[in-house]
């Protein structure tokens, strides 16, 4: 086992073992724990009792987070020239078609989020064997296959995230930086999991939400109560 350095040891530290803390004291520890010298990412992973592999208990969604994600999300809007102006507009960092189809093929996918419009679906199909694996292929169920490619920009500029259950029953989301207030850290968080609680597959049966971790680049996971999200 991978010897504690010094900072874990301290950090570790400052968690109370077989705690479960409430979603502000865990987002002010997480402060607390954070010691790398960059302005490290918050997560937060939420086991969930779904079996993701049946399609009626599969959780997938979106959430605007409140306070943004504190990421500078590069937007490439692959619009029709009349809707060029309008994506440039509301934020996109890169706005054109053909030229960034022939990119992506050529293996380019130095970008977070992509929006299109429903007419230029077909054209993206063959790129999915290079944009499904990174997440990066539009879909109409985050709003990201639209036509209002404005709205859909400025939203992913603002701090919307889209997230999905994985195969073993977590969802994963960053939902902040450490620089953060504690109490936007919070408010995000609060954001999701009350989202998730209203995604609540009808044939998941018992407990849903079964357990809550916080943390942030490289530090130790802090567990957070989950009863005020079950009891809803």
């Amino acid at each position: 086992m991978a010897r504690l350095t010094k900072k874990q040891k301290e950090a570790a530290s400052k968690i109370e073992p077989n705690k479960a803390y409430s979603v502000a004291e865990a987002s002010a520890l997480i402060k607390e724990i954070t010691s790398v010298k960059f302005d490290a990412s918050v997560d937060i992973a939420v086991r969930l009792n779904v079996d993701p592999r049946k399609a009626n208990q599969m959780v997938r969604g979106v959430v605007t987070l409140p306070h943004g994600t504190g990421k500078d999300v590069k937007v490439l809007a692959l619009v029709t020239p009349d809707k060029e102006a309008e994506a440039k507009e509301a934020g996109a960092d890169y706005v054109g078609l053909d030229e960034y189809l022939d990119k992506i093929k050529g293996g380019w996918t130095d970008v977070d989020v992509i929006v299109t419009m429903p007419s230029v679906m077909g054209k993206l199909g063959p790129l999915g064997r290079v944009l499904g694996p990174r997440g990066l292929m539009p879909n109409p169920k985050t709003g990201t296959v639209t036509m209002d490619v404005a709205k859909a920009v400025s939203d992913v500029k603002a701090g919307k995230i889209d997230f999905k259950v994985d195969k073993t029953g977590i969802v994963h989301a960053a939902i902040g930086k450490a620089s953060f207030d504690a109490e936007k850290i919070a408010g995000n968080a609060r954001e999701l999991l009350t989202t998730l609680v209203k995604l609540k597959p009808q044939a998941a049966k018992g407990v849903y939400i079964k357990s809550i971790f916080m943390s942030s680049t490289m530090s130790p996971g802090v567990e957070v109560d989950t009863k005020r999200f079950t009891e809803q």
